[in-house]
């Protein structure tokens, strides 16, 4: 009877995401607000990406929301993880070719991470996405090396020195340029050159270390309960 009223509920719910999502009108009669950012996007934020535009330009401030959004969600995950009690296991050591596959993987894999986020204003990427592939790359070594854990001092001064630096840029453009939040004050340079797009490069960078540090945190106090 349980599955029966599940499979119910499960049908139910996709009918109605399909009608919802079939109302939605995918590439066709584009909002004035797409059409401005489209139009403008370049020539105001001097990005060649016009999704980084928009999320580090014009809805800057909720930018802001979804980072303090996962930092929340890292101090909750610590928090429960701390009134839980901890139990020993044994640990398992990797095969020698993971162990060795991550001391060689790792490097390539921060680099990958930094030209996303680097490049975040020329290209697909920026400064979550190269947050996540930074985790990724503390995560391989997790598996590769149970034994080893982040610097916590570390990963912490990094986090925060990322999000300072999101802030004071954001206060900044209160009070100078057009007079909101994370305006584009600074020279926007050449269109499509890496020095360019102003503020963005730099805001984008430090998300990179802001995402990649709570992401390191959270995936090193599940490793201490596992």
């Amino acid at each position: 009877m349980k599955k029966f009223f599940s499979l119910i509920l499960l049908i139910i719910i996709v009918v109605g995401m399909i009608y919802t999502i079939h109302q939605i009108p995918f590439g066709k009669n584009q909002s004035k607000i797409g059409k401005y950012f489209v139009a403008n996007g370049k020539d105001e934020t001097g990005a060649a990406n016009i999704v980084t535009s928009v999320v580090v330009g014009y809805r800057s401030f909720d930018t802001l929301g979804e980072v303090t959004v996962l930092f929340l969600a890292a101090i909750g995950l610590g928090a429960i993880l701390t009134t839980t009690k901890k139990q020993n296991h044994d640990i398992e050591k990797a095969s020698l070719i993971l162990n060795t596959g991550c001391r060689f993987l790792f490097p390539l894999v921060l680099l990958f991470s930094a030209y996303i986020f680097i490049h975040g204003h020329l290209s697909p990427g920026g400064g979550f996405q190269g947050g996540a592939v930074v985790a990724s790359g503390f995560l391989l070594i997790y598996l590769a090396c149970p034994g080893k854990r982040i610097n916590k001092v570390g990963n912490t001064i990094s986090e925060s020195v990322g999000g300072l630096i999101f802030i004071i840029l954001g206060a900044i453009g209160l009070f100078v340029g057009d007079r909101y939040f994370l305006a584009n004050f600074l020279p926007k340079g050449e269109l499509n050159t890496l020095f360019s797009a102003g503020i963005i490069p730099i805001i984008y960078i430090a998300l990179g270390f802001k995402v990649g540090s709570e992401l390191n945190s959270v995936i090193d106090k599940m490793m201490e309960e596992s």
